[in-house]
C-alpha cells in the first residue's frame, strides 16, 4: 500500500527520545471476559477507521486474517500485540501483511547477549518471543529454592526478592552458577537478567521492562525496528522477603514448567519451553553438590487442561512453577492450583492487569511486564507513529483480550485524543470471523 514506506520510516523514529512510564502499583479491571463474539462497546460512530487493534492468538490469527484480506484492501493500519508475533502467519494468511506493526515484551536486560551464546550452543537455533523470559523466570526460581534450602512453597516465596533485588553479588546467565553457589552458602545475590534486571515490584512484577516495535518481514519472519525501555516504581522493600537465607548442598531442586507445547500458543511455547530448560542444565552438568529436577506439563493453552497439568505438579510435589504462559490460563491455574496450594507461580509471558490485582498472598509473579504498560505502548504507536485519529479494537473473548483492549482503549482517548469507534469480542476457534471484522471496520 501507498503509505507503507512513509509507516516503516517513521517508526525507524520510535523511542529516539527515550519515555518513562510508571507501572508499580497499577490497577485493572476484574478478569471477567466479554459476552460473547461480536458483542462490544461503542464510543463513537461507525464508517470506517485509521487503525486496527487486533489482540489475539496465532493460530486464530490465521482465519482472522485471511478474512479480513478478503474484505478489506488494507488501508487501515493494524496494531497487534505479542501473541500475534508468529513469523508464520503471512505465510498462512497468504499476505505479506504490510500494514501490521507490533508491540511486545523484548529482551532488554543486562545479559542479553549471554543468555542468546547458551541459548544458540545448547540447541544451535535463535531464541525466540519470551524465551528470555522464561530462561528468567526459572532461573529465579532455582536461586529461590536454593536460598530456602527447600522445597516448599512459602520458603521458595519469601527468597525470589532475596535474590532477585538489590542488593548482593550481581549474577547474570553468564556466571549463574556462581550465583546458586553463593545463596547456597547463604550470600545474598541480584540476579540481572536477559529480559530485564528482573527486580520485583510490590504486586510481583517487573520494575522496568522494554518494548519492542516490530514488523512482519517479507521472507515468512518478524523484525524489531525499535525497542523502548520503560522504568517503573522502585523495587527496594516492595513486597515480603525471609530474613535470612539457610542455603545448604546436597539436595535436589524442584522445578516446575508449564507452558503450551500445544495449542494456540505452542509456536513460541516449544522455544519458551527450551529456554526454561537452560538453567537446571546448567546446574546439573556442573560439579555443583546440586540437582535440579525439571518437571515439564503442557497447558495446550486451555484453561482446564492448564488446571489439570498445575495439579499434576502440585501432587508431585512442586513449590515453583515457570508458567504459565497466557493470562486466560494463568489466572485460573492460579486461582485454582498455585494459590490454594501454596505454590509459587512466576508467568514468563502472562501479561494481563488481572494477574497484578490477584489475592495470591504474593506467591504469583511475572517477568514479563503488565498490559498497563503494553497498551499505553500500543495506544502512543498507534496515534503518534500512525497517526492514527480514529481506532477500533478486535480482541480475543478472554481476560487478557478484554483487559488490553480497555487499556489500549483508555489510553487513545483520553491521553491521545483519539476515538475509538468499537471494542469488539470474538471467540477463539470460530470458523469465520467475517461478522466481527465488519462490525471493527465500521460496516466496511
Amino acid at each position: 500500500m501507498s503509505r507503507d514506506v512513509e509507516r516503516r520510516d517513521v517508526l525507524k523514529t520510535v523511542g529516539a527520545a527515550g519515555i518513562t512510564v510508571g507501572i508499580a502499583g497499577c490497577s485493572g479491571g476484574e478478569d471477567g471476559t466479554a459476552t460473547g463474539t461480536g458483542e462490544g462497546t461503542n464510543s463513537g460512530s461507525g464508517g470506517g477507521v485509521d487503525v486496527v487493534n487486533v489482540i489475539g492468538y496465532p493460530e486464530d490469527g490465521n482465519t482472522l486474517f485471511r478474512d479480513y484480506y478478503s474484505l478489506s484492501d488494507g488501508s487501515e493500519d493494524i496494531i497487534v500485540p505479542d501473541g500475534l508475533r508468529d513469523g508464520e502467519l503471512q505465510s498462512n494468511v497468504g499476505n505479506p501483511m504490510d500494514n501490521v506493526v507490533g508491540t511486545a515484551p523484548a529482551a532488554g536486560g543486562p545479559a542479553q547477549e549471554s543468555f542468546i551464546g547458551l541459548y544458540e550452543d545448547e540447541y544451535d537455533d535463535s531464541p525466540g518471543v519470551f524465551t528470555a523470559q522464561s530462561y528468567d523466570s526459572a532461573a529465579v526460581g532455582i536461586l529461590a529454592n536454593v536460598a530456602a534450602g527447600e522445597n516448599t512453597g512459602s520458603a521458595v516465596r519469601d527468597q525470589m526478592r532475596n535474590v532477585a533485588n538489590p542488593d548482593g553479588m550481581e549474577v547474570t546467565p553468564e556466571n549463574f552458577l556462581e550465583g546458586v553457589e553463593a545463596v547456597a552458602n547463604g550470600d545474598p545475590v541480584n540476579y540481572q537478567g536477559a529480559s530485564s534486571d528482573v527486580n520485583f515490584n510490590e504486586t510481583g512484577d517487573p520494575a522496568n521492562a522494554a518494548y519492542a516495535i516490530w514488523e512482519f518481514t517479507g521472507d515468512g519472519g518478524t523484525e524489531t525496528s525499535e525497542v523502548l525501555s520503560f522504568e517503573g516504581g522502585t523495587p527496594e522493600g516492595a513486597g515480603p522477603a525471609a530474613d535470612t537465607m539457610p542455603g545448604g548442598f546436597g539436595r535436589t531442586v524442584s522445578l516446575g514448567i508449564l507452558l503450551p507445547e500445544t495449542g494456540n500458543l505452542a509456536s513460541v511455547g516449544q522455544g519458551m519451553i527450551k529456554a526454561a530448560q537452560i538453567p537446571a542444565i546448567q546446574v546439573n552438568d556442573s560439579d555443583l553438590d546440586l540437582e535440579v529436577d525439571p518437571q515439564i506439563e503442557d497447558t495446550n493453552t486451555d484453561p482446564n487442561t492448564g488446571i489439570q497439568a498445575a495439579n499434576s505438579l502440585v501432587n508431585a510435589g512442586v513449590p515453583f512453577v515457570c508458567g504459565t504462559a497466557s493470562s486466560g490460563v494463568n489466572v485460573p491455574v492460579s486461582k485454582q492450583a498455585f494459590i490454594p496450594n501454596e505454590v509459587v507461580g512466576c508467568s514468563p509471558s502472562s501479561t494481563a492487569l488481572s494477574v497484578s490485582n490477584l489475592e495470591d498472598d504474593d506467591f504469583i509473579f511475572r517477568t514479563a511486564p503488565s498490559d498497563f504498560l503494553q497498551g499505553r505502548v500500543m495506544a502512543q504507536v498507534a496515534s503518534e507513529q500512525l497517526d492514527g485519529a480514529t481506532a477500533a479494537t478486535l480482541y480475543v473473548n478472554n481476560d487478557y483480550g478484554q483487559q488490553l483492549s480497555e487499556r489500549f482503549s483508555s489510553v487513545f482517548e483520553e491521553e491521545f485524543g483519539g476515538t475509538v469507534t468499537a471494542q469488539v469480542a470474538y471467540n477463539q476457534n470460530e470458523g469465520s470471523y467475517t461478522s466481527v471484522i465488519q462490525e471493527a471496520l465500521g460496516g466496511n
